[in-house]
């Protein structure tokens, strides 16, 4: 989607992100100019950057706000990344109900990561009563549009049959499709499934990804998890995890 910087130069996505990785302080400052006069597409980018602080001092409180503005103007993006700074405390207190609707504003929208978001939310009852069913239906939804992390809980619905009839056929494929989508812990359960079918050296492979892309929580949970394997080669990974663990702690 192209993006209108200034009323007479319209930027394509491909040339945005150039700016953005080679000059970020360029990009900001051409977003902050389109946000002011009121592009919402602008808005809700520039929002993105003062959350992370790319190429313009570091805001959250900022960045909040001009997520609501972008909002406002009925940008599913912005509705939920307003939710992801509610849910979190980014840049202010911490509201789950309403992180909640902008979720749900989000996913009406069409956006995976509103939907996949609103599902993590009623999985874990958080901000709205706990409903594995609908949080079942939105990993699945987000799942077949082709988002990576609600593949993977997509599966482990399916693998455990939670909400749903077990179908492990179906959850393996998931999983794969995660793993090759790139969510490194669908990259774990897909090498879970490899070990379990003796392809040792196709999931250890798989493991190594997860290993180099999954960040301090997943790694918490997945060290531990390979020390209970039954292949010693798995096992031997659970040192590496560690050591990537403390790396980043």
């Amino acid at each position: 989607m192209a993006l209108q910087l200034r009323r007479e130069e319209v930027v394509g996505p491909d040339e945005l992100a150039q700016m953005l990785e080679h000059s970020p302080a360029k990009a900001a400052q051409a977003l902050l100019m389109a946000a002011g006069e009121g592009v919402v597409e602008a808005q809700a980018l520039l929002g993105q950057v003062l959350l992370d602080g790319r190429g313009i001092q570091k805001d959250p409180a900022l960045a909040r706000t001009w997520f609501g503005i972008a909002a406002q103007q009925g940008s599913a993006m912005a509705h939920n990344m307003l939710g992801r700074c509610l849910e979190h405390g980014w840049g202010g207190e911490v509201d789950l109900p309403k992180a909640a609707r902008h979720y749900r504003h989000a996913a009406n929208g069409g956006l995976d990561w509103g939907i996949y978001n609103l599902g993590n939310l009623l999985a874990t009852g958080r901000g709205v009563d706990l409903d594995h069913g609908l949080a079942l239906a939105c990993y699945r939804r987000a799942a077949q549009m082709g988002h990576a992390k609600s593949m993977n809980l997509l599966g482990r619905y399916l693998e455990e049959g939670l909400h749903c009839q077990a179908n492990l056929p179906a959850a393996r494929e998931w999983y794969r499709r995660s793993a090759e989508a790139g969510d490194f812990r669908g990259q774990f359960s897909h090498a879970g499934v490899l070990a379990a079918q003796g392809e040792l050296e196709e999931a250890l492979k798989w493991l190594q990804v997860a290993l180099e892309g999954g960040n301090a929580n997943f790694l918490r949970v997945a060290g531990p998890a390979l020390e209970q394997a039954a292949q010693p080669q798995i096992r031997a990974m659970a040192g590496a995890y560690k050591e990537r663990l403390a790396e980043l702690v």
